[in-house]
């Protein structure tokens, strides 16, 4: 570790709260994923996918400039600020190469990873990953005060369980009593899609290296076959396939991500003469509106349209179907 680490992991462990440990066990059997969309393309014009290859290595939006949350990571911005915050200054404030891989601890098993509203493929970590990362009960946009690291952990325990005890679930498990949630940790899970926010982001420290961390990538099953999925099948060891996300055009509601997404929902199925949308669509209409801004100026400049995009994904996440 280097002393930025050190010193990240000593200061989050210092605003840890106290309180119950979780199960002997749960943490070590919980990976850390790390979601993200891998047919996206970066400044240079190649994909996400390509660029891991590439580099052997997971960087961070303050090198890729692209993000599947808020684009606030450079000096100033919000995620700098929050991050200075978090982490104590360990971090220097104008550097950009080495600081955090934002990723979810995978408590409840989920197949399509701890929060894929930011990728429809995740990398599976090793589980020593854990030793070098923090943790947030909520995502750090909200600046959470409930942190811990994997030997300081009882406070995002308490809660959790606080959690379920007001509101019936946390981290896409209903139960109707804390003690029948902790059980259902235990048990597969029903399937994919849940609530976008639930879950316990994971902030690793000292990078995450294709070759040393990654036991496995899951990947959305719409990328079987395709250039992509090729891809992906170089990264890690192992390739496997989540249940995915799939959902007619005309089943895109207004009442979640506002009245466009609908109508680009349509679009979208119309342009590529398909019946519905999944991954593999929204992708592929994504890296053409950066590459042929022009057919997409109906709906706005690029930036707009790629939020719009973005969106559709959210829907999927929420009420779209299993593939297969």
């Amino acid at each position: 570790m280097t002393e930025a680490v050190r010193r990240a992991l000593a200061h989050v462990r210092g605003r840890a709260a106290a309180g119950t440990a979780p199960p002997p066990g749960l943490l070590d059997r919980a990976p850390i994923t790390v979601s993200f969309h891998p047919d996206r393309l970066l400044g240079d014009g190649a994909t996400v996918a390509e660029h891991l290859l590439a580099d052997g290595r997971y960087r961070s939006q303050f090198e890729t400039g692209i993000s599947n949350g808020g684009l606030t990571a450079y000096p100033g911005g919000d995620r700098h600020r929050w991050e200075q915050r978090m982490f104590g200054g360990a971090y220097p404030a104008d550097g950009i190469v080495g600081r955090p891989v934002y990723g979810g601890l995978n408590l409840a098993g989920h197949p399509d990873g701890a929060s894929p509203r930011f990728g429809s493929c995740h990398l599976l970590l090793r589980p020593e990953v854990s030793r070098r990362a923090t943790f947030s009960h909520g995502d750090s946009v909200t600046e959470p005060t409930v942190v811990g690291t994997v030997d300081a952990f009882g406070g995002i325990w308490a809660a959790l369980l606080d959690e379920v005890a007001r509101t019936g679930s946390a981290l896409g498990r209903a139960a109707a009593s804390p003690q029948q949630w902790v059980a259902s940790l235990s048990a597969p899970p029903a399937g994919a899609g849940r609530a976008l926010d639930d879950y316990v982001e994971a902030q690793v420290h000292g990078g995450v290296d294709l070759g040393a961390d990654v036991t496995a990538v899951v990947a959305d099953p719409s990328l079987r076959g395709t250039p992509t999925g090729d891809l992906l099948a170089r990264l890690a060891p192992r390739l496997r396939w989540h249940p995915g996300f799939v959902l007619g055009p005309d089943e895109f509601p207004e009442d979640l991500r506002g009245p466009v997404a609908p109508r680009l929902a349509r679009f979208v199925a119309d342009r590529y003469r398909t019946g519905h949308l999944d991954a593999a669509v929204v992708g592929r209409a994504a890296r053409s509106v950066v590459r042929e801004p022009g057919r997409w100026d109906r709906w706005g400049p690029p930036a707009e349209v790629l939020q719009q995009l973005k969106y559709l994904w959210h829907i999927l996440v929420l009420r779209g179907r299993p593939a297969g």
